[in-house]
Order: structure tokens, then sequence, then C-alpha cells
């Protein structure tokens, strides 16, 4: 094997398979990147079964072949070398790297015994990148962080015709994200619950092509009546949930693939309020900027109270014994006066996701979650609970 290649195509395609290695993986080899070459193609793909990793990108080559190395030094040597061309070969049981006058000597690994990469999905259909990643970084925001709860941890993602929502809560709040897209077929509706750390950095990483195309095995209602046999046998459930099935998503010449999470995710919809009680229109860099400085004096955990009243809003943090702030700004509030607590982290969250230079929010009583919209509520709605005050 012997390829010549630009160094930061290079390096962005390492960083971008190794991304998904892990960290104390189970077998020695799972630690490693795969190398291919053929033709004037470089591959560079990496798999730990879960997630599966693959970039390609163009090389002037001497010698087709594959050789594994270790993902994560060769993603810090590719990121250090110096803007000239890569040149890498094989030379026996070694990878051979030299780029200017810099050159690296790599031991390889066994890839007769690296796994074979998973096949890429029944294609679902595809959405803009652009859209795509901006949809995805605003709901993963409120995924959950506790692996003890993994069924938090990811996106719902529902498929109904030609729109796509994504949906995530923590149980202290919930973002949800309704948009277009282009449907392969008339798919009817399907779900799939995806782990929101993978579908965050795929969708990040996709946005160098116009689309990304999303693939789905293993749920009946999207693949077809091929999966019908296997609904029937018990090895894909039939509650339009995709249980251990898979999700890939491609563009901009990579692909990635993620086994789906199993679990009955929360029936989000209930949680809407159908009506409110009073709401409140504001600047939302203005808004953002003050739960900044206000929220300084606040202890670790402690809350930002919101008093809105008439034309304005006062935002309070800090108690007696402590440091206090306070701070107001004009506000189109309608409604019975009221004060609400929210922990500021979250809300600076909510307020950062909507894309509108205004924010409405809407409230029932202090005690239950106001919902916060943008320009558009139906596009995008951030659902947060209330902190209870004391006394």
């Amino acid at each position: 094997m012997r390829f010549r290649v630009d160094r930061d195509a290079l390096a962005d395609a390492v960083a971008w398979s190794a991304r998904s290695l892990p960290s104390r993986p189970a077998f020695p080899l799972l630690a490693g990147l795969m190398i291919s070459v053929d033709d004037s193609t470089l591959t560079v793909s990496g798999f730990d079964y879960e997630v599966s990793t693959e970039a390609a990108l163009d090389a002037a080559t001497d010698a087709a072949g594959r050789v594994l190395v270790s993902g994560r030094l060769l993603a810090e040597i590719t990121r250090s070398l110096p803007a000239q061309p890569v040149e890498m070969h094989t030379d026996g049981a070694r990878a051979v790297l030299t780029c200017g006058s810099a050159r690296f000597e790599l031991p390889t690994m066994a890839v007769a015994d690296y796994p074979e990469l998973p096949v890429m999905p029944t294609l679902a259909g595809k959405i803009g990148s652009d859209v795509f990643g901006a949809a995805v970084a605003s709901v993963v925001v409120a995924a959950g962080r506790d692996d003890t709860l993994p069924v938090l941890t990811g996106v719902k993602l529902t498929i109904s015709g030609d729109q796509l929502t994504l949906a995530a809560t923590d149980r202290y709040r919930l973002a949800i994200r309704t948009l277009p897209w282009e449907p392969a077929d008339d798919l009817g509706t399907a779900t799939a619950l995806v782990p929101a750390r993978t579908l965050a950095e795929s969708a990040k990483a996709l946005t160098g092509g116009a689309h990304v195309s999303i693939a789905f095995e293993g749920n009946a209602d999207l693949a077809g009546k091929a999966d019908m046999a296997r609904v029937a046998e018990g090895t894909v459930g039939g509650n339009g949930l995709v249980g251990s099935g898979l999700i890939g998503f491609e563009g901009s010449r990579r692909r990635t693939t993620t086994r789906l999470l199993d679990g009955d995710f929360p029936k989000y919809q209930s949680l809407l309020p159908s009506e409110s009680a009073a709401t409140a229109r504001l600047e939302k860099a203005a808004l953002v900027e003050a739960v900044r400085r206000v929220a300084l004096v606040a202890q670790r955990t402690a809350p930002v109270r919101l008093s809105f009243d008439t034309s304005e809003v006062t935002l309070e943090a800090g108690g007696v014994d402590e440091a206090q702030a306070t701070e107001s700004l004009a506000a189109a509030y309608e409604g019975e006066a009221m004060t609400i607590a929210f922990n500021p982290s979250f809300l600076l969250d909510g307020l950062g996701a909507l894309d509108s230079d205004d924010v409405t929010l809407a409230f029932t009583t202090p005690t239950k979650p106001a919902v916060l919209t943008g320009k558009d509520p139906e596009i995008y709605r951030y659902l947060l609970m209330p902190v209870r005050l004391t006394g």
C-alpha cells in the first residue's frame, strides 16, 4: 500500500473517523483505524460494534491495500504535521508516514481480525445538511447525560410523511424541533431512538455537502413488507420503535451508522400545555446577557428568579446572606403578575437554541413548565421545568 494525500484532508478524515473510537476498547483492534487505498480513493474507517465511521477522500495511489493502525495516535500525528503533502506506505509489519522532513513508523495490527463495518441501511430520505445540523443542535441540549437512564440520553426521531420531528428530554426540560424533509418513499409514520452524542457529532460533521441522507434498518413501518416476517418472529419490534436496529447518516463523502437505543421514550406530547395563563415577549439577546450577569452571584444549584409585571421583567439571584443581583428588562407581558424561577444554565440552553431575535415565554403557573418559542412556535419549542421557591 502506498499513497500521497493533502495533509489537511487526511487530518480531517482521520479526526472524523477516530471520534467514535472507545477510550477503553474491549479488544485492542477496536482502537484502530482502517486505512484502505483503492484506485484514487483513500478511505479511513473505524468501528466499535456500536458506532461506525467512514470518510473517503481523493489520493494519489501507487499500490492498493489496507492497513490497521492506532486511531488516536494517527489522529495526533496528522493534526501536528506541517502543511505539506503526506505520504504513507507499508514496510513489513509497520506503516511509514512521511510529511516534509517528519517521519513516523507505526506498528500495524491484524487486518484480517478487524470486524467488517455494517452495511448502510435502507435509504429513508434526505434533508438539507445545514438545516439538519441546526435542528439537531437545538434539540440535543435537552438530552440527558446520565448513562443510568439510557433512554433519556437519546433523541427521538419521528418521520411522518414529509415531516421530521426531533425530541429530547432529561426530565427537567424538553426540546422539540419539526422540519420538512424529502422521504425516499411513502414511509408512513416511523420512529427511532438515536444516541444524542452520536447524532450531534454526525450532524455537525456532515455539513460539507448539500444534503444528509438518513437510512434506517429494523423498523417494519419504514423498511417495508420484507421486514414484516421479522416482526412476526419477534426480531423487530412492531410498535414503531426501532429497537436493536441501525440508523445511518451520509453526506459529503462521509457516513456513520449507530445502533439504536432500546426502551420507551416518554410520551412528551402530553407534557405540552394546551393553554397558557400568561405570556411574555422579550428581546432574546438582552435576556441572555441579563441572565448571564445575574447568575454570576447564584450558587451552583441556585435558580434565577424572573418577576413579570405589566411591561417589564425583573431578574434576581442570591439571598440575604449571599451576594445579590437584580436587573430589569422591558417585556411585552400579558397576564397576572407572576414570579417564576429557573435553572440559569437550562434557561440559557433554551434561549441559545432559538433561531429568532425575540423569545416568547408562555406560563400557566409558577410551579408548572414554561414554554419558550421563537418566531414560529410550530417549528421549535423548549419546555422548561421551574424551580420551586421556598418561603
